[in-house]
């Protein structure tokens, strides 16, 4: 078989069976009987290991596959997302990327509509409704080596990535489960610690104490968080939130609010678009997540690539 012959026709499908808890490795059976059944055309492999989902994707993109389906979380998704975007032959007009959800998050699917249960996404890849949008570039350091990343979501920085940080290490020592998530969101609001931090938004300069900062393409994010309420994933702007140090009378204000996205109206949260964002920290491991994956720590630079990478979806309205 030619490369475009199998490029148009096949889809390769990276199963990630540690996702959502690992809820996928009961899951897998009934999504790959539903992909065959409804037709869909396609080979497949499983994750073994950290960032295997980069090797995987690289490998068949190189062997000529174009449409790629992440069967995972939203980690899946962004490191399938990363692949596509480093690869040297990438064009959103050729490439086409999708996801099946099996993580516990599923933020990035909970935009666009994206079932939640993995056989009825099926039917939204079989449907084949084909949205592009933009992507996050974020520029950082890890261990002393400057480092780049895309990103689809959301970037969160702070209590965020404390938040993140615990939770992958607990979901990679296999001791993660469905109360995870909040158990960390409790322990890290006890110990996080806001810290000065500057903040240059396309060219003008800010000074926050900040609890954290969140800057992305979509609106969701921590498992249905409305953490960026005015993002347009098409826009070709970066939208970011900045929560400042809050006392103890602000908290129920903020947490009754964190779902609907009204939060951002408190007076101690400020909201921003912007084509590019650098973020300076005078707190020492100011660390940074991506789509849910932790990565360095600062100093940060954000930028953003207008339409430039093209999924299903189940369905979109700015409104």
């Amino acid at each position: 078989m030619k490369n475009n012959e199998l490029s148009d026709n096949k889809w390769f499908a990276v199963v990630n069976p540690n996702a959502g808890n690992r809820a996928i490795k009961r899951e897998w059976k009934m999504i790959h009987r539903e992909m065959t059944s409804k037709g869909l055309n396609f080979d497949y492999a499983l994750t073994e290991h950290p960032f295997h989902t980069l090797e995987i994707v690289d490998d068949a993109l190189k062997k000529g596959y174009r449409k790629i389906i992440a069967i995972g979380g939203d980690g899946t998704l962004n490191e399938a997302a990363n692949a596509m975007l480093d690869f040297k032959d990438f064009h959103p007009d050729t490439h086409l990327l999708a996801l099946i959800p099996a993580g516990t998050g599923n933020d990035w699917g909970r935009m666009f509509n994206v079932p939640k249960k993995g056989v009825q996404a099926v039917k939204t890849v079989i449907k084949g409704k084909e949205f592009t949008q933009d992507v996050g570039v974020i520029t950082y350091f890890d261990n002393g080596q400057q480092k780049k990343r895309y990103f689809i979501n959301i970037a969160g920085m702070g209590f965020d990535a404390l938040v993140a940080q615990k939770t992958n290490k607990q979901r990679a020592e296999g001791k993660s489960n469905a109360y995870s998530y909040l158990i960390n969101l409790l322990t890290s609001f006890l110990q996080y610690k806001p810290g000065m931090i500057q903040v240059e938004i396309d060219g003008v300069k800010y000074n926050f104490n900040a609890f954290s900062i969140s800057v992305g393409i979509c609106r969701y994010n921590g498992g249905g968080i409305m953490q960026l309420p005015n993002a347009i994933p098409d826009d070709g702007l970066l939208d970011i939130t900045i929560i400042k140090k809050f006392g103890l009378g602000s908290v129920l204000s903020l947490l009754r609010n964190l779902y609907n996205g009204q939060f951002v109206k408190h007076p101690k949260v400020s909201t921003f678009t912007a084509k590019r964002v650098t973020i300076l920290s005078k707190k020492p491991g100011f660390m940074m997540e991506a789509d849910g994956e932790s990565l360095g720590q600062a100093p940060f630079e954000i930028t953003i690539i207008p339409r430039s990478l093209r999924l299903i979806i189940g369905s979109w309205n700015s409104q």
